[in-house]
């Protein structure tokens, strides 16, 4: 075997229609296009979802759902990533630092998942109710 000799299987490659060849082909004078109308006419063309005038099915239904620009902007802090932080007073920037949160965040938020096992001041970082209290309970505190 060759490979100038590889031809594709017989019937996999049908052979397009030849348009405007004479009456006696089927496919003459319109080409199979029909007579007058927006698809004969070169350049026919209505946009996508376009019901002829019609109000448009994405237009008669509600719009539905929300979708915040923050919430990729805000990181969330297990409780127990706080034992990797080395800084005494945990801010936005410290965490960044240890690599707890990506550099792209504007704000972190904490939630009680884990333990903490040192004592730590939280300055600027909205916590949840939980780890407010596992905190307090370490002999951490929480700046505003």
């Amino acid at each position: 075997m060759r490979l100038n000799t590889i031809k594709p299987a017989c019937g996999s490659k049908p052979t397009g229609k030849r348009l405007g060849r004479g009456v006696g082909s089927g496919l003459g004078k319109t080409s199979g296009k029909g007579h007058k109308g927006q698809h004969a006419r070169a350049g026919g063309y209505h946009k996508l979802g376009f019901e002829g005038g019609q109000m448009p099915l994405q237009r008669r239904l509600p719009k539905r759902g929300f979708h915040s620009p923050l919430a990729g902007l805000t990181a969330s802090v297990r409780l127990s990533d706080l034992n990797r932080v080395e800084a005494a007073v945990i801010d936005l920037a410290a965490l960044k630092q240890a690599n707890v949160v990506p550099a792209r965040a504007l704000r972190a938020k904490v939630f009680r998942s884990g333990e903490i096992k040192k004592a730590v001041t939280l300055k600027g970082i909205a916590l949840t109710a939980g780890a407010r209290v596992a905190i307090a309970q370490s002999g951490g505190k929480v700046e505003e």
